[in-house]
């Protein structure tokens, strides 16, 4: 029995990471030997793809560009997102059911069916073409995530101990700011982690928000399919990098969530 659990943890770390080894593999690998199939792993490696992407077709600018939208994104969806989600787990107020219900029915209204009216509205505002313009269509994804999320973390965390903070003469505000949010930081990097993965791969609304100012992946959507094959791979790397960044710098109130402390 202690030899299946490291087995069936290698596995699993095989089938998720083995991908994105692969694609790091290919993506390093000089143009002369990528279609060569005599051997697997190449003599050479270079990185003269990643610089093409990211200094020769834009890449670089367009990934600051996502990094920059993908913040605005949660802290806008953070903002609003954290104190409706502490007065739902908190307060008892007539139709808090159908408020929760409204927020998720948004998400089942694609985005293609509003797009028009959407452009429109951001022609009229000079949102178009900005990383701000961008940032809001995501929040407004993330958004509604975030408020049942946060509900729930904040529904599990003990009003005793807010009740307690009060009596001793802290405000509702204070015992929220010093007690129930640090409580809830594990619960709240995760749902950090899911709006930016959200707001890192969205494509659609990147695409027909921006033209000159686009995000990676809608950048990536604009010239791949006229690219070499190591260049796809090159993309999938630089897609893949920022994104494992963010996690492993929140991952000690991640990891929390089961009961795991680092040292």
């Amino acid at each position: 029995m202690k030899i299946i659990y490291p087995l069936l943890f290698i596995l699993i770390a095989c089938f998720f990471l083995g991908p994105m080894f692969l694609a790091f593999v290919a993506s390093i690998t000089p143009a002369s030997e990528f279609y060569d199939y005599s051997h697997i792993f190449p003599s050479r490696l270079t990185l003269e793809h990643i610089n093409k992407l990211l200094f020769t077709l834009g890449g670089f600018r367009a990934l600051i560009v996502s990094i920059e939208v993908a913040l605005i994104s949660i802290g806008i969806s953070f903002a609003l997102g954290i104190p409706a989600g502490y007065a739902i787990a908190r307060y008892t107020f007539r139709g808090k059911d159908g408020v929760k219900l409204a927020m998720l029915f948004t998400r089942s209204l694609p985005l293609i069916v509003v797009a028009v009216s959407l452009v429109t509205v951001y022609m009229r505002l000079n949102l178009t073409d900005t990383a701000l313009g961008v940032a809001l269509a995501h929040a407004a994804m993330i958004l509604p995530f975030v408020v049942i999320f946060t509900s729930s973390i904040f529904s599990s965390t003990f009003i005793e101990y807010e009740e307690a903070g009060m009596v001793f003469g802290l405000t509702r505000f204070g015992a929220f700011l010093r007690i129930s949010l640090p409580l809830a930081l594990p619960g709240l990097a995760a749902s950090a982690i899911y709006g930016f993965i959200m707001s890192w791969n969205e494509t659609f609304a990147a695409s027909i928000l921006s033209i000159q100012n686009r995000t990676l992946p809608a950048h990536i959507l604009a010239t791949a399919m006229a690219s070499p094959d190591y260049f796809k791979y090159a993309m999938a790397t630089v897609m893949a990098i920022p994104a494992l960044i963010f996690i492993f710098i929140i991952r000690k109130y991640l990891i929390s969530i089961w009961g795991i402390s680092l040292k």
